[in-house]
């Protein structure tokens, strides 16, 4: 082993000292890799990373310290073509050998194959050429620092550069910064030439950025006049932009401080050749034109149908096909209303919601009948889109059932159905998958498969009998969704049909906040095969065979080997062993086992139907797809049942024989559910971003339930969960996972994530997962199984790994390989580190971030 051990080592310290000596391979003699940029500020290292990003040259790019593009670039030859003309000049013999086999032709083809010529060049595009030290683009850096501290305050600012040899053909750049003390605002005064202005400036509530006592900084000027403007802009200043403030920056006479004024000048307006000012004006909206049907095409046609609803004019170049409240609801610039930008954006916003119109054209005019000139007329251009579209889709999946799967979709959109800008949206699907988990006898690669139809009406208003504009404004971009549904399964699992029915309203509080209340949601979930439970669920059949085996005593309940025959014969052992015919009582342990093996078939099988209402709120910071410094909360309630079991207590329903109420001869399901959910991302450039999710969720039964059902419990597991683990694999507790599908109504996770890039759009990522599910206030009895105090976080699950990335831009393929690192379902004191290797490893595929 020592001699092994011995044997490893040499052969890593030489791989590292030719990797070292291939670094520099590319590097001219005379001439230096760059192997750091050092910015030292008041003789200490700096690790602004602002400060670093006004670098023109930077280090070749490296993971955990090896440079791995700048070693692919080196290993490419740069000239192939010519080299592979070398090998027959050379050698001239060769070529009209190699002719007479191929053909003159074919030979010089292949110097333009992938083999000679194709693989260096990828290894060039996929690499990264060695970044050489350059003193003219190190003056260039030296002086966008010197501007960067300038505009933070420090007006001596001092720079200076020096470059050190760090090796062969190796050089650190140290740059070095002298800032001298930051200036600090003192005395702000304000010079606003136009009165209406000024006065409109004291109304303000928004804090200013510039405030007597802090450091200049130039970004808090640029914040400041973008503060301003849109102020001034959303009341009235129809004219203003962000160049007519200006600020003068006087530090004469004072000691690292400095007075400001803030200017801002009058409106100037362009005549011809010459130019002139005047105070700014606020304007007022005079009229709102609507145009329903425009297009470039027949802008310069007459208006054949016009109407006014609201103070609106609403104008169509043919039939007008849209109620005018439909249109008029979606506007919010209003007549004799002050000009206002936010009034434009949210009107864009809500017209692009309806979905029956392209982005839709906003333009103003100065009405010339004002004799003031302080009047807009407001022009909405509207171009539909067509009432009926069609459209196929086809998609690679991956879930928590499938390992894989392909999905063909057809839909069919109709718009304004109603002439209120009704949206109707009609789609089938189907899916066929691969998943190693379910029953397989014929050992097909597509072994599940899934068909369904969906229907979707969405009204873009809330679709009640009384109104709620007090409640829930217009502003808020509000719709109704009614919603139903059908799907059917195939080879996966018991087989099922699964009906769906909704009405849910939507709307958004706030710019980045949301929310949804589903008044009613139906599901109802039909077993079409309950007689494969114990093939699908093999665990439990496992065990319960096991104890057949013992006290079994009817000899039509086995197969020939001694097995329990499925249906028939798990279906009457049970039944002895409950009803009292076999040697077992109620007090043994066996007979506990039967029994619950029992109730967890009967659950798991039988038909689900739940009627719920829940209302779900999200917020979060996320700005666009490129902002990875953000929070998302996300908290939702739901209850089932309440609503039904008032109805039967007020209509004097009987009960059936289990004390429980039932619908359709079916007992549906009672329960409140509570879930809270926040993901937050910091982003510290370079392309690293930690990435942490927590979540937790619980679901009580109650009423006419002691159990949640199968559809709206908990798993642990799988690529977007605790990826040391499959799918469903997971507890509950320390049970070890006993069943196939192990399933709770109680879940705690926390997930964190460090991403990095490796090369090009490949990257990586280090992750560690830690949660677990457990029963808590339903009807399992196994403690290990239970939550019963925080003794019971012991048993939180951790998984520790690493990940590769591809970013395709529209979607990110993800490969993550996790390591069970704490067991609870091991013995305490024997959790750690007892399956990390690669034997019990679990490699995840999985479509975008997990979180």
């Amino acid at each position: 082993m020592k001699k092994n051990s011995t044997k490893i080592l040499a052969f890593i310290l030489i791989a590292i000292f030719i990797c070292a000596c291939n670094a520099v391979k590319r590097v001219p003699d005379g001439k230096n890799l760059l192997t750091e940029n050092d910015i030292l500020v008041n003789g200490k290292s700096s690790n602004d990373e602002e400060a670093s990003n006004q670098m023109y040259q930077k280090p070749n790019s490296h993971i955990l310290g090896y440079k791995l593009r700048l070693n692919l670039y080196n290993m490419a030859k740069l000239n192939p073509d010519s080299s592979y003309q070398a090998k027959f000049k050379n050698n001239p013999g060769k070529y009209e050998r190699m002719s007479k086999i191929l053909s003159a032709k074919q030979v010089d083809r292949l110097g333009q194959s992938f083999w000679y010529k194709g693989w260096h060049e990828f290894l060039k595009s996929t690499g990264e050429a060695p970044v050489i030290v350059d003193t003219s683009k190190v003056k260039k850096s030296l002086l966008r620092l010197k501007f960067y501290y300038f505009n933070n305050g420090y007006f001596n600012v001092k720079t200076d550069y020096s470059i050190d040899s760090t090796g062969f053909k190796r050089a650190r750049v140290n740059y070095n910064i002298t800032t001298g003390p930051g200036y600090i605002l003192d005395t702000i005064r304000r010079k606003i030439a136009t009165p209406a202005l000024d006065s409109l400036y004291l109304t303000s509530k928004d804090p200013s950025f510039l405030k007597s006592g802090n450091q200049y900084k130039k970004s808090d000027f640029e914040d400041e006049k973008n503060r301003i403007s849109t102020y001034f802009r959303n009341h009235g200043a129809y004219f203003f932009q962000p160049t007519y403030v200006t600020f003068d920056i006087d530090t004469i006479g004072k000691k690292n401080k400095a007075d400001v004024d803030l200017i801002v000048k009058n409106n100037t307006i362009q005549e011809k050749d010459s130019s002139r000012t005047e105070p700014f004006k606020l304007y007022t909206i005079s009229d709102v034109n609507i145009y329903t049907d425009y297009s470039p095409a027949n802008a310069k046609n007459k208006i054949t149908d016009s109407t006014t609803y609201n103070n609106f004019n609403l104008y169509s170049y043919n039939k007008l096909k849209y109620k005018p409240r439909a249109i008029t609801d979606a506007v919010f610039i209003t007549k004799g209303g002050s000009f206002a930008d936010f009034r434009t954006t949210l009107s864009s916003r809500y017209l692009s919601n309806l979905k029956i119109f392209n982005y839709p054209s906003i333009q103003y005019e100065v009405d010339k009948r004002d004799p003031n000139g302080e009047s807009l007329i407001a022009n909405v251009y509207l171009s539909p889109r067509k009432k009926y579209s069609f459209g196929a889709s086809f998609d690679v999946t991956h879930s928590n059932i499938q390992d894989f799967g392909i999905e063909y979709s057809l839909s069919e959109t109709i718009r304004n159905v109603f002439n209120r800008a009704e949206t109707l949206e009609i789609s089938t699907r189907l899916n066929i998958g691969s998943s190693k988990d379910m029953a397989n006898p014929n050992n097909n690669f597509f072994n599940v498969s899934e068909y369904g139809f969906d229907m979707k009406l969405n009204f873009p208003r809330v679709l009640l009998p009384f109104g709620t504009e007090k409640i829930i404004p217009k502003s808020m971009i509000p719709s109704t969704i009614m919603a139903v549904g059908f799907s059917k399964q195939r080879n996966i699992g018991l087989d099922k049909e699964n009906f769906t029915g909704g009405l849910s309203y939507l709307w958004t509080p706030k710019r980045l906040n949301s929310v949804k209340f589903d008044l009613l949601n139906a599901q109802y979930v039909r077993n079409l095969n309950p007689d494969n439970y114990f093939n699908v669920y093999t665990s439990s059949y496992n065990s319960l065979n096991d104890i057949a085996k013992t006290y079994n005593t009817v000899p039509t309940n086995v197969d020939t080997a001694g097995n329990l025959i499925i249906e028939d014969g798990t279906t009457g052992f049970t039944n002895d062993v409950l009803t009292g015919q076999t040697d077992l009582v109620p007090t043994d342990n066996d007979y506990q086992e039967v029994e619950s093996i029992e109730e967890r078939r009967m659950r798991l099988t039988e038909n689900d139907f739940i009627l719920a209402s829940s209302y779900t709120f999200t917020k979060t910071t996320k700005k666009d797809l490129a902002d990875n410094n953000f929070y998302l909360f996300k908290t939702k309630i739901e209850t089932a049942g309440s609503l039904l079991s008032l109805i039967s207590v007020a209509g004097g329903l009987p009960k059936n024989a289990n004390g429980n109420y039932e619908i359709f001869n079916l007992e549906y399901s009672e329960y409140i559910k509570t879930e809270f959910d926040y993901i937050k991302h910091w982003d510290f450039g370079k392309e690293k971003v930690l990435a942490v999710r927590t979540l937790f969720g619980i679901a009580i039964p109650f009423g006419n339930s002691d159990y949640i059902p199968f559809s709206r419990s908990y798993f642990g597991g799988g690529s977007n969960d605790i990826r040391a683990w499959q799918p469903y694999d997971l507890g509950p507790g320390s049970t070890g996972s006993v069943n196939d599908f192990n399933e709770a109504n109680m879940k705690i996770l926390l997930s964190g994530e460090f991403r990095f890039k490796i090369a090009g759009d490949v990257k990586g990522a280090l992750f560690a997962d830690a949660g677990n599910i457990w029963n808590v206030l339903d009807n399992v009895t196994d403690e290990k199984a239970r939550f019963s105090g925080l003794s019971d976080l012991q048993e939180i699950a951790l998984g520790t790994g690493f990940g590769l990335r591809y970013d395709l831009s529209f979607f990110v393929i993800r490969l993550d390989m996790g390591f069970k690192t704490y067991n609870p379902a091991h013995e305490a004191g024997d959790r750690w580190f007892k399956e990390y290797n690669f034997g019990h490893s679990v490699l995840n595929f999985g479509i975008n971030y997990p979180f």
